[in-house]
């Protein structure tokens, strides 16, 4: 096998389904410690046909770009700017490490602070 065979591309194309990238958001902002959970998506367009959205997050695909909107729940304790910084930094990761996708944004909308059961909030 020569060189040039090795690097030739076979002809076609590769598809991935937006769920396939909801998915790979929402574990990887489910895995950053101080994230309780994901929050439901504000109404709108998109979720009376949910298309694009799934468990917490938005997905958009221009291209080969990717941008995400994740509403979160966070836990009370800990600094939310710093816990938001590392979703966005550990998503873009995971899409691009994943799929190689080039991230474009990754928004973070904090909707919920969870407290412990019985603990005044």
């Amino acid at each position: 096998m020569t060189e040039k065979q090795g690097s030739e591309r076979a002809p076609g194309t590769t598809t991935i389904a937006p769920g396939v990238l909801l998915t790979i958001a929402r574990l990887t902002a489910l895995a950053v410690p101080g994230v309780a959970g994901m929050a439901a998506v504000p109404g709108g367009v998109n979720r009376l046909f949910r298309r694009g959205i799934g468990d917490g997050v938005r997905i958009e695909v221009e291209g080969d770009r990717v941008s995400a909107d994740l509403y979160l729940a966070l836990n009370h304790d800990v600094n939310v700017r710093e816990v938001s910084r590392l979703v966005q930094q550990e998503v873009a990761r995971a899409i691009q490490d994943t799929v190689g996708m080039n991230v474009e944004r990754v928004d973070v909308h904090i909707e919920e602070i969870a407290f412990p059961e019985g603990q005044p909030e």
